[in-house]
This record gives structure tokens, C-alpha cells and sequence, in this order.
């Protein structure tokens, strides 16, 4: 009797973590990747952490020329490199041409190599591209936008297509919320997410 019970309860553990396996597969297949680059990663990570349907966001470095880049090869401005935001999302939730949208509407995609007071080759506009769709759609948001004027001047977004991300050290990770009393975030940073929660308040997380 005792033997019949093990048995079933085996069966029943199996078939469990069986089940489970398939359910956090299915929730890894729906899971897709975007890699922005536009100006100060710090202000981009803040921006796309707040939207429904965003996983994560991690800060760091794309598009260069040598291998695992610290912050201050970056700052060199020969690397190549850009600073970027790497964003895990749920298509479910949120589409790519919605963090177009986001990505756009939060950054100045026509000044070249430059944001505000940021200047560098580090921190141009490009969309670094993990698939055809991406690439397809890039160039499309792209069009539509120039042909209704939102911009005065021609978008100078670079579209890309991603080859590796390197991960920026830890104190860039998350910096916006672990230094909200800090000069840059509040001058910089926070201005911008003011503007941003005001304009896409219907797809924020909270």
C-alpha cells in the first residue's frame, strides 16, 4: 500500500515539474529583445523600466570594435561603442513599434552623436536590430515619422543590426532610483520622466 502511494505520488511530482517546465518555456518563447542606444544610459534605463510589459532593462555597451569595454574606454569615444539600454519584453503586452514609439518620443533622434550635453560617438541614436521584423519596422516608424514632420530636422538614427551587448558595471545598473538626490538626476533625468509618464501614462506599471 505504502509502495501504490510512493508510486503515485512520484507520478504526481513528475508530472508536476513536467508541467511547470512547459508553462516557464511558454513564458521564455514569448519573451523578445530590443537594444536602444540614445544618449546617457542612465536616463533611458529609467524611462523604459517603468513600462508595462518590460521584464528588465540593463544598461550597457554595443556596436564597438573591442572586446568587454569598461566605462572608461567608453568615454573615450574610440571604441565605437554606444551606451545602450538592453530591454527584455512581452510581446503580449507591449509590441517592438511601441518601444519605437517610447524611444522616439524621449530622446532627440536628429542631433548627431550628441544629446543635450552628452557629445561622443557613445551616445548616438541607433536601434541595433535582433531580426528582420525589427529592422523592417525600424525603417518604416522611421519613414512615418519623417513624413509627417514630427522632427524639424532629418533623423539621423542609426539602424543596426546587433551583434553583443556588454553589461556596464553594477553602479550604472538601475542608477536613477539609487540616485535620485544626485545633480545629473535631478536635472537631467527626472525632467524627462516627468514629460514621459505625462505623455504615456496609459502604458506605465503603476
Amino acid at each position: 500500500m505504502h509502495k501504490l502511494l510512493l508510486i503515485f505520488l512520484s507520478i504526481g511530482l513528475l508530472s508536476f515539474i513536467i508541467n511547470n517546465n512547459k508553462i516557464e518555456e511558454t513564458k521564455m518563447k514569448k519573451q523578445e529583445i530590443a537594444t536602444f542606444g540614445g544618449g546617457c544610459f542612465w536616463c533611458t534605463e529609467a524611462i523604459f523600466s517603468e513600462l508595462k510589459g518590460v521584464v528588465s532593462v540593463e544598461s550597457g555597451y554595443s556596436g564597438g570594435k573591442i572586446k568587454n569595454p569598461t566605462y572608461g574606454d567608453i568615454c573615450t569615444g574610440t571604441t565605437g561603442h554606444a551606451e545602450v539600454i538592453h530591454i527584455i519584453f512581452n510581446p503580449d503586452e507591449i509590441h517592438f513599434s511601441e518601444l519605437l514609439d517610447v524611444f522616439f518620443a524621449t530622446h532627440n533622434p536628429t542631433t548627431l552623436n550628441r544629446q543635450g550635453a552628452d557629445v561622443g560617438t557613445q551616445y548616438r541614436s541607433v536601434v541595433f536590430y535582433h531580426n528582420n521584423k525589427q529592422q523592417i519596422e525600424t525603417k518604416k516608424f522611421i519613414k512615418e515619422l519623417e513624413k509627417s514632420n514630427v522632427f524639424e530636422d532629418k533623423i539621423v538614427t542609426q539602424i543596426t543590426k546587433f551583434d553583443i551587448f556588454y553589461k556596464a558595471e553594477a553602479y550604472h545598473q538601475d542608477y536613477f532610483n539609487n540616485n535620485k538626490s544626485q545633480g545629473y538626476c535631478n536635472v537631467v533625468i527626472n525632467p524627462k520622466l516627468i514629460k514621459f509618464r505625462k505623455r504615456f501614462k496609459d502604458k506605465l506599471t503603476n
